[in-house]
């Protein structure tokens, strides 16, 4: 299974750090997206999510709605089977826009639902 963070960030008290460990510890493949990051957690950071050399069986969004709103479109354009909107990200102009572009929202916390998951698993 293969994850684009959206938002990653290098600080650890932070969400899009705290998903990154996660979803490792479940067993994803993490891709985290920094337009400005190059390395986080010894992961390659890639600028955009267009620049992931692979499908994405998942997108979680760590980012304010507005910027959100500026990526929406390239994330539809590479396409994934679920886009978690995470708190703090949605929106409902965010939302409408993703399902407009044929995404699967999901409006939830993604670490909540792949630790419960892996849970599930064990």
């Amino acid at each position: 299974m293969t994850i684009a963070v959206v938002g990653a960030s290098s600080d650890r008290s932070k969400y899009g750090n705290i998903a990154i460990h996660s979803y490792r510890e479940a067993g994803y493949e993490v891709f985290p997206v920094h337009p400005k990051e190059t390395e986080i957690e010894g992961l390659k950071v890639y600028k955009s999510v267009l620049d992931i050399p692979v499908p994405l069986d998942r997108v979680s969004v760590y980012l304010p709605p507005q910027t959100g709103m500026k990526v929406i479109e390239e994330i539809a354009k590479k396409g994934t089977k679920e886009l978690f909107l995470n708190p703090g990200s949605e929106s409902d102009e965010l939302v409408e826009k993703a399902r407009s572009l044929g995404l699967n929202v999901i409006v939830a916390c993604s670490i909540t639902d792949v630790r419960a998951h892996r849970k599930g698993m064990e």
